[in-house]
């Protein structure tokens, strides 16, 4: 979130730009629906594909005879790393991930693609992926934001000393004005 201001922008934070839906995930306008279908589309057509290729792959180790345990292991792998790429991909839209724990997955993660793919067509299908985590931070800094400005409305150099002294000063020259009033 970012409290800077220039023309045409508004004071307070602004919202986190979203991959493919920038800012109007905040208001869901400007084709807001349409992203959400082309990215469900895109990333169930792009998992269709990515099976399509490893099964190639499959079938080429077979046509190799390079056995049944390498076999078993290639799916194995594939497997297991596509359950935990979408495990954690589905985490990452609730919560932001660990840099450092995610740093250490990345090879994980890209054996296991087709998980991740699968975890976009899913979330696509409700709201843009990453929209929930984007929407509680952008709501709470905005809130924030709200409780400092009402804190800081007023002139801070009147206190509740100077009131009363202007309070006073203020009585005079009010009865005095009430004096030359009659005496017109």
């Amino acid at each position: 979130m970012s409290d800077e201001t220039g023309p045409g922008v508004f004071a307070g934070p602004q919202p986190e730009s979203l991959r493919f839906f920038g800012t109007t995930w905040v208001r869901h306008d400007g084709g807001y629906a349409a992203r959400r279908a082309g990215v469900a589309t895109g990333a169930l057509a792009a998992a269709v594909a990515a099976c399509l290729v490893l099964r190639f792959a499959y079938e080429g180790l077979q046509i190799a005879a390079v056995g049944g345990l390498v076999n078993l292991l290639l799916v194995v792998m594939f497997t297991a790393c596509s359950a935990i790429a979408f495990r954690r991909t589905w985490e990452g839209f609730r919560e932001r991930a660990d840099p450092e724990t995610q740093a250490r997955l990345r090879s994980l993660m890209a054996i296991g693609f087709v998980g991740s793919l699968v975890a976009y067509f899913f979330r696509s299908l409700g709201e843009a992926p990453g929209e929930k985590l984007l929407r509680t931070e952008y709501e709470e800094a905005r809130e924030r934001y709200e409780r400092r400005s009402v804190r800081r409305t007023g002139n801070p150099a009147k206190s509740k000393s100077n009131t009363s002294k202007s309070n006073g000063s203020k009585s005079h020259a009010s009865k005095g004005n009430a004096s030359k009033k009659r005496k017109r």
